[in-house]
């Protein structure tokens, strides 16, 4: 006999349409596993660099050039994070 007070931290709601994570659940994606949307996997993201040295000759566009590259990793992260629907795209 099936023990009905039994509640699972994941499951599918009525209907199929919605997967439910309660609060205590995960998800554990495996070694080898991915999260994807339609199929696709979101693009690599180049490594952002960390060898930025402050010195007195670092000059503006210097300065610039590192916060440019570094706004362009960050939405990269965010493009790949609204692909699979982990954010809301803006």
């Amino acid at each position: 006999m099936a023990d009905g007070t039994y509640q699972p931290k994941v499951y599918m709601k009525e209907g199929g349409n919605t997967q439910v994570v309660a609060d205590g659940g995960e998800i554990d994606v495996e070694s080898g596993g991915k999260i994807t949307a339609d199929g696709t996997q979101a693009s690599h993201i180049a490594d952002a660099s960390t060898a930025h040295a402050l010195s007195d000759s670092f000059d503006d566009e210097e300065a610039e050039a590192a916060l440019n590259a570094l706004g362009t990793k960050i939405n990269a992260i965010l493009a790949a994070l609204e692909g699979v629907g982990i954010t809301a795209s803006s």
